[in-house]
């Protein structure tokens, strides 16, 4: 059925396909933090060291971040539904392979081919519920696809863990398997086809914008091993990147016929959303990225009850997004955008008050109140960015939607973790400074040599324990400060006008 030809509402079958759609796309984003925990197993099995076993996450979110923005010329070339089931089918299938890996380079190839089948499920997926239902429908299905979307990186290290502790790493990958194999089966039954567009490839377009992202991504997985500008290495994929960029933009502007389109840049609702998205990516896995390991070096939890902590969050967002999915046809969506963005300040700065004696409650109550902010602005902002955009760029759309978004994750983790590892060498010193036996008020701590040794390695603990609480604390109040800079930039966002059809024309499901 040609879903050119259809109305939204005349679309068969439409809850199967959102069921399919969404199988797919948990699938896709869980294996973006599912393998996680699994890495330090993975070293003894696959022969690897700690410095080399990074590879197999670099190399699925290289791959996955270069293949993205051709996500909309080859859903064009070979039609969007054709695409997506091939995308799901490579997926599924490397998935398996990275299960059954011997050895180090054979799982680095497997993950990079799982990147690259992977890249075209979240855009296409998202363009699939904007082409099925009708713009007043738009919220309803961006909540759905948002939670899937921001939900799945919360559950991805909790259920990776227990898949780890309780069978082994393989089943990270396995799982994927029967959840693929519904999501295939379900898209190929029902999904619409739509009209293919053929259209020459930008071959030296799509180079450079794949080098610039791709030096990016490795300059950003990269920096902290390297000690980031001290090393030369870390200069090349910052003079890469900057080369990459620029030479794409000035190519864009004069080529006939470019990658991307620039003109789909002058919509102001989706130029927006593209700064908003970076700011959400940055705000939802840098504060992922931070709270495990801190629970777990300052509170000692084991990797299943900090999954059990953090759920609510989960939690949050689901209710946020139900809720706003209704709202959004009905309030002003910069105004629900603003209020998800003074929830999300508001919890990160109740998070600069955690302590470590505190319990866990702080941590689940902070963590809803942060879910529900995140909600309110992920569903507005995914509505309102794809309002007034042409339906031709749309798939184009999508894909530097979700792109833009992982690449705030990636320099949001990376920025947090460069401001963690230099604020508790400077914290220690600074509270360390006045600890010494030589100190009158310490005197009287220190009574013979066995005494003095274990007294300074119990102070030395706290000291260490202090330092690093005091630096989660300042990446917290950083997140806080982007967040309230972000804030003015929903009052860019236009308020989509309704379209006027000719009198007796119903509306169509564009691609």
């Amino acid at each position: 059925m040609n879903a050119a030809a259809t109305a939204p509402t005349e679309v068969p079958h439409k809850g199967l396909i959102t069921l399919s759609i969404m199988l797919a796309t948990i699938m896709q984003v869980l294996d973006t933090t599912i393998a996680n925990v699994a890495l330090p197993t993975m070293t003894g099995d696959l022969g690897a060291s700690q410095d080399t076993i990074t590879w197999v996450l670099t190399s699925y979110i290289v791959a996955s971040a270069i293949m993205t923005p051709a996500t909309g010329w080859v859903s064009d070339r070979v039609g969007k539904r054709e695409f997506f089931l091939i995308s799901i089918f490579g997926f599924v299938i490397t998935s398996m392979a990275c299960g059954i890996a011997w050895s180090l380079p054979s799982m680095v190839m497997f993950r990079l081919l799982q990147g690259i089948f992977g890249a075209a499920i979240v855009p296409l997926s998202q363009t699939f519920l904007l082409d099925i239902n009708p713009r007043e429908k738009a919220g309803q299905a961006m909540a759905m696809w948002g939670a899937g979307i921001m939900v799945g990186p919360i559950i991805g290290p909790t259920l990776g863990g227990w898949l780890t502790e309780s069978f082994n790493w393989r089943w990270v990958f396995f799982i994927n398997l029967p959840v693929g194999i519904i999501a295939f089966l379900g898209c190929a039954a029902y999904l619409p086809r739509s009209e293919k567009r053929p259209r020459r490839f930008d071959f030296f377009g799509f180079a450079m914008l794949s080098l610039g992202i791709g030096a990016l991504q490795m300059m950003l997985d990269r920096g902290g091993e390297v000690d980031w500008f001290s090393a030369t290495e870390t200069w090349v994929y910052l003079f890469l990147t900057l080369t990459g960029m620029w030479v794409f933009v000035i190519h864009i502007l004069g080529a006939d016929k470019p990658f991307l389109e620039p003109r789909m840049f002058r919509d102001r609702n989706f130029a927006t959303g593209l700064v908003f998205i970076f700011v959400i990516g940055i705000i939802l896995l840098a504060s992922l990225a931070l709270l495990p390991p801190m629970l777990s070096r300052i509170f000692g939890y084991p990797t299943i009850t900090t999954g059990l902590v953090m759920g609510p969050r989960g939690v949050g967002t689901m209710v946020s997004m139900i809720m706003v999915g209704r709202l959004v046809q009905k309030v002003d969506a910069r105004i629900l955008v603003s209020f998800g963005l003074i929830l999300t300040a508001a919890s990160l700065y109740f998070m600069t008050g955690f302590s470590p004696q505190m319990g866990s409650g702080p941590v689940i109550w902070t963590g809803v109140l942060q879910g529900l902010g995140l909600g309110l602005v992920f569903v507005p902002l995914s509505t309102i960015a794809f309002a007034t955009i042409e339906p031709v760029y749309r798939a184009d759309a999508t894909s530097l939607f979700s792109l833009v978004r992982n690449i705030g994750s990636s320099i949001g983790i990376s920025m947090v973790t460069l401001m963690l590892t230099r604020n508790v060498q400077i914290n220690h010193s600074e509270l360390g400074a006045s600890i010494s036996m030589f100190n009158p008020t310490l005197t009287a701590m220190f009574q013979g040599p066995s005494r003095n040794l274990v007294t300074l390695q119990q102070l030395e603990g706290m000291v260490t324990q202090q330092a690093l609480m005091i630096s989660y604390l300042d990446d917290f109040k950083l997140m806080m400060i982007i967040t309230i800079c972000a804030m003015p930039l929903a009052w860019f966002l236009r308020k989509p006008t309704p379209r006027v059809l000719p009198p007796g024309q119903a509306p169509i499901a564009h691609d």
